[in-house]
């Protein structure tokens, strides 16, 4: 199958409402180019270096999306451009996107990861931590940085019943925090190309998808 044949194959199975990201991470400008002329915007990399050097080279009404861990340090190669940072799991990277976001007189989409799997290698605030920091009113001082929902990656197992009970955990965070913020905080990306179908059952409302389209990643 072609990407565009695979691409609307996965978009036949997206409820109304649900945003595909398409990762691209490890892939060539030219396989993107290919998934834009399908009709594909979103695009999902995990290295500040890559999404940079790939922003040049194509069209500019691509919404870049940052999924990987981001340090600090790296914020400022994307802030001129990118759309949105759905992997936001620290107070040091809020402070350090709202500081670009404002040297490019932007305003900048971000997703708070939670931590709800298994794994510890997994980044992410744990729900504790995020109270605490949500508690302080900081981020409702941040004016360059708007909150969109929240995100995480189920833990990485067989057993359906764990990846359903992190979905689930997601699922109530996200509920729990809409009343904090405005209208704009409806964004619960969870689901990946192994377990996107599960997450819809729990309300993912973008999924995040890369082999599925693109297939083996070029390393």
């Amino acid at each position: 199958m072609t990407i565009k044949e695979r691409l609307h194959s996965i978009l036949a199975t997206l409820p109304e409402g649900v945003s595909l990201v398409a990762v691209s991470k490890f892939h060539p400008a030219e396989r993107i180019e290919e998934a834009y002329n399908a009709g594909q915007r979103i695009f999902g990399e995990s290295r500040p270096q890559e999404m940079a050097a790939k922003y040049p080279l194509l069209p500019k009404d691509i919404e870049w999306m940052m999924i990987g861990h981001l340090q600090t340090n790296k914020v400022k190669m994307i802030a001129p451009f990118v759309k949105m940072i759905a992997s936001v799991d620290s107070e040091r990277l809020i402070e350090e996107i709202e500081k670009q976001a404002a040297k490019n007189n932007r305003t900048i989409d971000i997703l708070i990861e939670v931590h709800v799997a298994d794994e510890l290698t997994k980044s992410g605030w744990s729900k504790e931590e995020l109270d605490a920091y949500l508690a302080t009113g900081a981020l409702e001082r941040m004016e360059h940085v708007r909150v969109r929902g929240v995100m995480t990656i189920a833990t990485n197992t067989d057993d359906e019943s764990i990846v359903r009970r992190d979905f689930q955990r997601i699922k109530d965070i996200f509920e729990e925090l809409k009343p904090r913020f405005d209208s704009a905080f409806d964004t619960l990306s969870i689901g990946m190309s192994d377990d996107y179908p599960i997450a819809l059952e729990y309300g993912s409302t973008m999924v995040r998808i890369g082999t599925a389209i693109f297939g083996a990643r070029e390393y």
